[in-house]
């Protein structure tokens, strides 16, 4: 680097300091000053569409648990991005983001392909966006813009940055450390421990921040201590609690009535890592059964600020955790009922259809525990809960937003973080066609990714919602269909080797090729 390094120089010089030496990106022209000598120990990632961009960056950030590094292209790549920039924001995904915006020359003239409130557009679903006001001041920009990304809770940010920025001289921006790890209130701590001690039936429920945070064995450990019987929070993207444990009692859905019931007859509910609670229908009556506290642990400020009720810790998941496992640890209480057994399915007979549940039982027969599992099959969640099970911290991975496009992008984000794992993106029919230009890069870079197609030929997830609008069981929703989707072609067509399986019989067989290839794989499963 010369003794006053360009916008450029110094850029490069401040992320390869950070580890940001992978760049997600679709560029544009007003990018094309970033890539000018672009640095030998730098990866530039390829993504066909800004969403499936996002889409790996997320993946990568959620399984390095350091910030990703994207470039898009103004306002138009922004655009196109939001989708995913709005889940990332939802899981919490550290992630800085670059835009290109137009010369600061032209920017009085309304020039084409600028962004005209480049700061405004992806908000709220960025924790921080600027546009620095000198050239000289982006090194800095982008400095606190990695830092902002990593304190909790952990975020997207947006950086616009003209396309005559990188050629300017600048100041070299020193590399800073900053804590990102926050420590509880002493005196709340020792509440909620007396609490649980004087507890006489507690739940725990765990939620994504648990394995965000690295706090999965110390979640098992207090649950333990206390015989907690352990829910999962609805809507939560990651596996938080081994779900073979004796006391893991499955997952509550987003819906208060149901909540309450499932928690009946716990006398405190400690939520960690977690909203409490997540719904997606309107619901009536009580956030607790009758006699119940709410405890919070959570790294969200927001999220504990709209609680309807009970008392929150701000912290982070682990060091919370720990300070409670330090306490002098309780009296013995007696364990709770274990979760009833799955029972196993029965395959189909010979000409009848798959079930997804047949799907799923298969998979984890296949898998093992081995790999991680990308899902984003939202009709077949419910049953995926009850036939695929996931035992590890790391070892499953979905989208906080509900938005589509994301799961089979971050897939192969997650295998370039982790090159050595088998990954396996579990996609919908429909959720497929919202980036299914991600095979492209899975293919381009040679990656052990097996995607399960599980084809319903339809949006199923609405079918399901449709009697709480007034539909009649079985009535025709217009938009809903998606028959003739051939995803052997589509795979054939970005690089990738897939197969259609119709026969219960030649399923277990099929994947099991599949996930033993050492390339991308596509297996389209025709379900009922």
């Amino acid at each position: 680097m010369s003794a006053s390094p360009t916008v450029r120089e110094a850029t490069w010089a401040l992320m390869r300091a950070h580890g940001m030496d992978t760049v997600f990106g679709n560029p544009g022209s007003t990018e094309l000053g970033l890539f000018l000598g672009w640095p030998d120990d730098f990866r530039y990632v390829l993504g066909l569409q800004e969403c499936v961009v996002v889409g790996m960056a997320d993946g990568y950030a959620q399984a390095t648990g350091r910030p990703s590094l994207v470039n898009l292209h103004s306002a138009a790549g922004v655009g196109h991005a939001m989708g995913n920039l709005f889940t990332a924001y939802k899981n919490r995904t550290p992630m800085v983001v670059t835009a290109g915006q137009q010369a600061r020359a032209l920017l009085p003239f309304d020039p084409f392909l600028h962004s005209a409130q480049a700061t405004e557009l992806p908000r709220p679903y960025v924790k921080w966006s600027v546009e620095p006001a000198r050239a000289e001041d982006v090194p800095l920009a982008l400095a606190r813009a990695f830092h902002v990304a990593m304190t909790p809770p952990r975020g997207p940010v947006l950086v616009s940055i003209p396309a005559d920025d990188w050629a300017v001289p600048t100041t070299a921006v020193t590399p800073r450390r900053m804590s990102t790890a926050l420590r509880p209130e002493p005196g709340l701590v020792e509440e909620f421990g007396a609490a649980l001690d004087a507890a006489t039936r507690p739940a725990f429920v765990v939620g994504a921040a648990v394995d965000r945070d690295g706090a999965f064995g110390d979640a098992v450990r207090l649950a333990e201590r206390h015989q907690a019987r352990v829910f999962v929070a609805p809507m939560s993207g990651r596996c938080s609690f081994p779900e073979d444990h004796p006391l893991f009692a499955g997952f509550l859905p987003a819906m208060r009535e149901r909540i309450v019931q499932l928690l009946d007859g716990h006398d405190l509910v400690l939520v960690l890592g977690a909203p409490a609670f997540t719904y997606h229908v309107e619901g009536q009556g009580p956030y607790l059964p009758a006699g119940a506290r709410l405890l919070q642990v959570t790294d969200d400020p927001q999220a504990a600020a709209w609680a309807p009720e009970g008392t929150a810790i701000f912290s982070s998941l682990r060091l919370a955790l720990q300070d409670l496992l330090d306490r002098p640890p309780p009296s013995r209480r007696a364990p709770p009922a274990a979760r009833e057994p799955v029972s196993p399915v029965a395959p189909p007979a010979p000409g009848e259809p798959i079930s997804t549940a047949f799907l799923m039982q298969t998979l984890a027969r296949v898998r093992g525990r081995q790999g991680l599992v990308v899902e984003e099959a939202p009709s077949a969640r419910p049953i995926l809960q009850r036939h695929l099970p996931f035992y590890a911290a790391g070892s499953f991975y979905t989208m906080c937003s509900g938005g589509l496009g994301h799961g089979l992008p971050a897939a192969v984000g997650i295998a370039l973080a982790r090159p050595q794992e088998r990954v396996i993106a579990l996609v919908g029919d429909g959720s497929a066609m919202y980036a299914i230009q991600a095979l492209w890069t899975a293919a381009r870079w040679r990656l052990p990714i097996t995607v399960v197609v599980v084809n319903n030929r339809q949006y199923a997830a609405l079918h399901h919602f449709a009697p709480g609008f007034g539909f009649a069981p079985g009535a025709p929703l217009p938009g809903t269909d998606l028959p003739d989707l051939d995803f052997v072609a589509l795979a054939a067509g970005h690089g990738v080797r897939g197969v259609r399986v119709t026969d219960g019989a030649r399923l277990a067989d099929t994947l099991a090729e599949a996930l033993a290839a050492p390339e991308p794989r596509l297996v389209d499963v025709a379900v009922d």
